[in-house]
């Protein structure tokens, strides 16, 4: 499994790049903007990543901004919908608002920080990513 974890805060990066790094290779991005050219360069590459960690609240591109990019490179190389990246958005919002933008811009799960372990592995069962 491929993985690019986009949080803004160090701790929040780290948990989960400790915690998925044991199912595969993750990488790391601190912003919307990294993580949209991140996304570009791996599927430019042949190696596209399975999932992507999005936080929601970020400087110079929020999550909303970054997820609706991807889906709309994805739309534009002819990715069918529910065929792209996995996008399980982490924040720490419980505003309904917020996570149904999320759903509209096609994310496929929410999480809300602090991560429970637990539940982010459920996710990935139902995405099969992980066993």
């Amino acid at each position: 499994m491929r993985t690019v974890i986009v949080d803004d805060d160090f701790t929040s990066r780290l948990f989960l790049q400790t915690f998925l790094a044991r199912y595969g290779e993750c990488h790391i991005a601190v912003n919307g903007v990294e993580a949209v050219a991140a996304f570009r360069m791996a599927t430019d590459k042949g190696s596209p990543y399975d999932l992507i960690c999005l936080d929601i609240m970020m400087p110079e591109m929020d999550g909303q901004e970054a997820l609706r990019l991807v889906r709309a490179l994805e739309e534009a190389r002819g990715v069918a919908p529910n065929h792209g990246v996995k996008i399980v958005m982490t924040t720490a919002l419980r505003e309904m608002k917020d996570l149904a933008r999320s759903f509209d811009a096609l994310c496929d799960a929410y999480l809300v920080k602090p991560i429970d372990t637990a539940a982010l592995i459920r996710q990935l069962r139902s995405f099969q990513l992980v066993e």
